[in-house]
């Protein structure tokens, strides 16, 4: 029987598994089902603690719903910290390995703020056209892309709400500009200079989800650029929690000390037999 702890951040949930004595082999099709939300615990991503590899205090792997192994995870970074915490007894201010990086957090109660890494591979005002069999074929959209950890692009809109996230979600993410790894998408809308609200499409769950940490950071971040406001920004998610990021501008397109704090909640441990 598999232990497990199901943690969420800001609606991103994830199924947390303890692999510090480096014995647990799972195959992408066993992480599939972990997150499968009928036949298994239900997530968007599987993460696990392991020993770290270079001097950091753990090492963080992360799996999409889909069984691939990805970069990095904002979200479960801070879900993360906190189950590294909890069953490790780290202190409020830990770091650990991803792919994308060492990341730093530090918790305060069910807060976490993690010292993301560089954002890198900015692209502002490309043009983008839909292809044939899309649901709007010919249609040229503006859009922005940052890597923060993971790729993003960013679509401003004026009726957040009325997007088809789904579908033109899946078109981008899967369109030939991004290929060929493809991208996560985020559709968000400026509430206020320093207030935007966010939908993200994520590649790996391929769906929409209720918060993407490394989409709140690359929308913050390009927004930041394109109305020319510093930091900090507020980014209101669909699962109704609002995630603050902090950075400082360097020149016209450079960002240091990027930061995401938000919620790293507990909902519940379990067992699950995976044969």
């Amino acid at each position: 029987m598999l232990k497990f702890q199901k943690m969420n951040g800001a609606g991103n949930d994830f199924v947390m598994l303890d692999n510090r004595q480096n014995d647990l082999r799972l195959t992408s099709g066993q992480i599939a089902r972990l997150c499968d939300r009928h036949r298994g615990v239900g997530a968007d991503g599987v993460l696990l603690v392991e020993p770290a590899q270079s001097g950091a205090n753990f090492r963080m792997r992360y799996y999409n719903a889909d069984g691939g192994e990805a970069e990095m995870c904002g979200n479960g970074a801070r879900c993360f910290a906190r189950f590294a915490q909890k069953v490790a007894n780290a202190g409020s201010q830990l770091n650990f390995e991803t792919q994308a990086g060492i990341i730093q957090a530090e918790i305060t109660g069910d807060l976490v703020t993690l010292q993301m890494s560089e954002p890198k591979d900015l692209k502002l005002n490309r043009e983008v056209i839909l292809s044939e069999g899309s649901i709007k074929p010919g249609t040229a959209l503006t859009v922005h892309s940052l890597n923060t950890g993971v790729p993003h692009v960013v679509v401003f809109v004026d009726h957040l709400d009325k997007v088809d996230v789904a579908n033109l979600g899946a078109e981008l993410r899967w369109h030939e500009a991004f290929a060929p790894k493809g991208t996560n998408v985020n559709f968000a809308r400026q509430l206020s200079s320093h207030v935007i609200a966010i939908r993200t499409y994520e590649r790996g769950v391929e769906a929409e989800t209720l918060a993407c940490g490394t989409g709140v950071v690359a929308t913050a971040l390009i927004h930041a650029l394109v109305t020319n406001v510093d930091g900090p920004v507020a980014v209101e998610v669909r699962g109704g929690e609002t995630l603050k990021v902090g950075f400082r501008k360097v020149g016209d397109h450079h960002f240091t000390d990027v930061t995401l704090t938000g919620p790293a909640d507990f909902a519940f441990s379990g067992e699950i037999d995976l044969d």
